[in-house]
């Protein structure tokens, strides 16, 4: 059983110069991202209260998104950035959900593999920051986080696998990793996550 996954194009050196050029409004859709994705996981459990078997691993892994939301909120703090008063449409995010089966069991399938992906991308585009940045403590923090988005994406794949055939969810996870490098390598760079 493979738990790991690859993506299917690297972030361009373009995307990383944009957020260093900008860095606090990419902080800004950071706190952004890291409060979608507690919500994200938070919403599987209110929509699939059935699926016992994950439940814990969800809320285990909302809480420490929201973690890391605090830890970006005190840089944000530190720096004199404001909270965006209302979260922004993601074009990824929502180019990407546009192509969700609609069947509830295909639909679930689709969403736990698609939330791999994103946080696969997410350790990728954070190991890139953290090169790129001079500060040491920034540094430090944007190294953490891409070792925990990384694991984040185990876990999903995981729970796709406690509940689908694996030669079913490898199927669908190559098609969404040929997919999400088409959407990725179609948006406008700019100084934030997606």
């Amino acid at each position: 059983m493979q738990l790991t996954l690859d993506l299917g194009c690297d972030s361009s050196q373009e995307w990383v110069d944009a957020v260093m050029a900008d860095f606090d409004a990419f902080l800004q859709d950071h706190a952004d991202c890291e409060r979608k994705a507690s919500a994200m996981a938070m919403s599987f459990v209110a929509k699939y209260p059935n699926r016992k078997e994950i439940i814990p691993e969800l809320i285990e892994t909302g809480i420490e998104e929201l973690e890391h939301f605090q830890m970006v909120y005190k840089v944000m703090e530190s720096r004199g950035i404001d909270l965006q008063h209302s979260i922004g449409e993601d074009p990824y995010l929502k180019a990407l959900l546009k192509l969700c089966h609609s069947g509830r069991d295909e639909r679930f399938m689709d969403r736990l593999i698609l939330a791999s992906l994103v946080e696969v991308r997410g350790a990728e585009r954070f190991k890139m920051v953290a090169e790129a940045l001079k500060d040491e403590e920034l540094k430090k923090f944007y190294k953490m986080l891409w070792v925990s988005e990384a694991k984040h994406g185990h876990i999903y794949v995981k729970m796709a696998l406690e509940y689908f055939p694996e030669d079913v969810v490898y199927d669908r996870l190559r098609w969404w990793i040929v997919k999400e490098a088409e959407i990725l390598n179609g948006l406008e760079i700019r100084a934030a996550l997606h």
